[in-house]
């Protein structure tokens, strides 16, 4: 009998943990189906019947925890009563500006235009003692051209014995409608002021806010959503800054977030269970809860992509897309229960019993795909970097799904269907579960490796399927032995050196959490102080890319004769020695970026005043990631022949000229930095 090398082992044992987590996947289902029977008895039992009363221009919905009440057939939530709490949302607003969906659009070349959705027809699609659910609709009339050309279906649901409320939206356009630009789609909710004052957005992501009133009377600093409070209300956060952009998050980690209010102790709470409807993929960043109180869903917006993240509609291209559900989640504590932030830990244990609930199984639009329409998609994924290894390299931790079929990485900017992440174990086995019926490419990056993986293939998914993909190699881009590099290739610019912020621009809630130091407003200013005459050089084999490489390549501000602040381009400088080169043959220089915006780098070897840049971007990048504290935007890979006539033996410079200046905010991040010697022959 033929003895089986370890890889056959190691693979068979791969597809019986696969098969494995496909059984307990299965289990997981009936046993939550169980679970759910359970449920709805005890609820039958436990708690009051859902109650819907319509009244003249209002529609109230009560379960006994809590009473929401809508405008009709507008679809606003005008009011939520909850604990005591006549109504959580600010009623100093008008009906349209307390809980509502909005969406900006514009027909192409003509100003934006920003649109609550105001519905013109509401439907009770189910009213029984278990579960109401609403639906308010506005369909698209030609002869009103001015409006957006979607039809919009509004739908919310409670459930008996639920302690919040699910909302999801269907987005629709048939063909031969006219061309629209659209930008942003979201849920607002805004909250009683006087009562909702501490935030959450993770664990080391809380503080106390200020208020409106206290951001009107503070300083504006140089973008108006960056404010110096300089008299609020609360003197504990006197001299910080507030910033909305300061609380954004990667979609990967956005699922739960909200507002604590003291007295009575009460949390509001938005939930996400999945990220398959929002754009982006994972790595998306986007807005959270901020100063107002204001707490969002946002579904797309180009927030640290740009317009390349836009929904571009052009010669009648139809598209319908179903968005959430979302729960809106609301607790309570008793007086005699000491720990206010209880209301936090409890709001993360209803993430994890919404995520493992999904796909839900009670929203009644066809359109919502249910579980056993769904498929699930399973394999392995390895490297292959031959100047690293001589064996397959296991994908560990690795990015991997389906996402549209397009190019190599064009997930990050896939924006019209649905997307479904997951990340490789130990092994790089994958298993992507709950995935809609549809044709999709296979995208994948792995930490510690330049550039993105496509599958060759399409993936088709059918309702139940099943579909093992075979043992797949992504060949990381790679022409030569490493010669020297710098960084750590993950997409993101948080290994360089991050300065302190001003003393006088803190956010202090980035002082304790000093792993997001990167949050802190102003730091783009801090590279002319850090180097005021002279910029940066990195010396390989001496410099370390933690404290002497700084985070961004950012312009230096001069003062004019006028006294005022303007901004000039810089140019980086990286010093190393070759002791061996072969003038004839051609080297490689990796470039990968982690944010680029309105910025075009320029890239010379040993000639700081060339007639032309060996290398130029060109111009690229709008993703704001530099102002908007976002550590990376959109991930771009540049690989560079260098012409090995281009190199001197002993010390050689490459200059790196970031040349757009005019503003402090044009300038890239980078990712990773590697040249790469002449290929090897084996």
């Amino acid at each position: 009998m033929r003895k089986m090398k370890k890889r056959e082992w190691s693979s068979i044992l791969g597809w019986l943990i696969i098969f494995l987590q496909l059984f307990l996947l299965a289990e997981s289902a009936l046993t939550r189906e169980k679970i759910n029977k359970k449920n709805s008895q005890l609820d039958e039992q436990s708690f009051p019947p859902v109650q819907l009363l319509r009244l003249d221009d209002y529609v109230v919905v009560n379960n006994g925890i809590f009473n929401i009440t809508f405008s009709i057939p507008g679809g606003m939530v005008t009011g939520i009563q909850y604990n005591g709490i006549e109504n959580l949302l600010e009623d100093e607003n008008e009906d349209d500006n307390r809980g509502y969906w909005d969406i900006v659009w514009n027909k192409p070349d003509k100003p934006g235009i920003f649109d609550k959705l105001h519905a013109t027809d509401f439907n009770v699609i189910m009213a029984d003692e278990n579960q109401v659910e609403l639906s308010f609709k506005r369909t698209w009339d030609s002869l009103n051209n001015s409006h957006l050309s979607m039809n919009i279906d509004k739908r919310f649901i409670i459930i008996r014995g639920s302690s919040g409320f699910y909302s999801y939206g269907i987005l629709e356009r048939l063909e031969g409608w006219p061309n629209i630009d659209v930008y942003q789609g979201r849920i607002v909710f805004k909250l009683k002021e006087e009562l909702f004052q501490y935030m959450a957005i993770s664990d080391e992501r809380q503080r106390i806010m200020p208020t409106a009133q206290d951001r009107e009377m503070g300083q504006k600093l140089d973008y108006p959503e960056a404010v110096l409070l300089t008299n609020p209300t609360n003197s504990f956060i006197k001299g910080e800054v507030d910033d909305k952009y300061q609380y954004s998050c990667e979609n990967k980690d956005n699922r739960v977030h909200g507002w604590i209010s003291p007295n009575p102790r009460t949390g509001f709470w938005m939930i996400t269970p999945t990220d398959e409807f929002r754009t982006g993929g994972p790595l998306k960043q986007d807005l959270t809860s901020h100063t107002g109180p204001v707490n969002l869903n946002m579904f797309f917006s180009t927030h640290y992509a740009g317009e390349s993240l836009g929904l571009k509609f052009r010669d009648g291209e139809p598209w319908k897309k179903v968005f959430g559900p979302v729960f809106t989640y609301l607790n309570s504590l008793s007086p005699d229960e000491l720990d206010t932030l209880t209301l936090w830990t409890d709001a993360k244990e209803q993430m994890f019993i919404e995520t493992e609930n999904w796909p839900y199984n009670f929203p009644l639009s066809e359109d919502f795909v249910r579980s056993d329409q769904r498929g699930i998609v399973t394999g392995r994924l390895l490297v292959r970097d031959s100047y690293e290894s001589d064996k397959l390299i296991t994908a560990n931790s690795a990015f991997i799904g389906l996402a549209a079929p397009g190019d190599v990485g064009s997930w990050q900017m896939e924006n019209k269907g649905y997307q479904f992440w997951t990340q490789t174990d130990t092994e790089g086995y994958f298993l992507i579960n709950n995935v809609i019926t549809g044709n999709y490419s296979l995208y994948a990056w792995i930490p510690g490796f330049i550039g993105d993986y496509m599958h060759d293939a399409y993936i088709n998914v059918n309702p139940g399927s099943r579909t093992r993909v075979e043992t797949l190699v992504y060949d990381a881009p790679r022409n030569g032995p490493t010669l020297w590099e710098i960084g750590i290739p993950e997409r993101t610019a948080s290994e360089f050196f991050i300065p302190d912020a001003q003393p006088r621009l803190l956010n202090q809630l980035y002082v304790v959490n000093n792993a997001e130091r990167f949050r802190q407003y102003g730091l783009w200013d801090r590279y002319t102080e850090i180097y005021p005459d002279d910029d940066l050089v990195f010396t390989v084999g001496l410099s370390n890319y933690q404290t002497d490489w700084f985070f961004a390549h950012v312009n230096r501000y001069i003062y004019n004769d006028d006294g005022n602040k303007t901004y000039v381009p810089t140019t980086w400088q990286v010093l190393f020695d070759l002791d061996d080169i072969d003038q004839s043959a051609n080297y490689t220089l990796q470039l990968a970026l982690a944010s680029a915006n309105d910025a075009e780098l320029q890239v010379q070897f040993n000639d700081a005043e060339p007639d032309a840049p060996h290398y130029t971007t060109g111009l690229i990048g709008k993703d704001n990631a530099i102002a908007r504290h976002g550590i990376h935007g959109l991930y771009r890979l540049y690989t560079i022949n260098v012409p090995g006539s281009l190199l001197v033996f002993g010390t050689n410079v490459m200059y790196l000229k970031q040349t757009r200046s005019e503003r402090p905010w044009r300038g890239i991040m980078y990712d990773y930095i590697r040249l790469e010697g002449p290929p090897e022959s084996y």
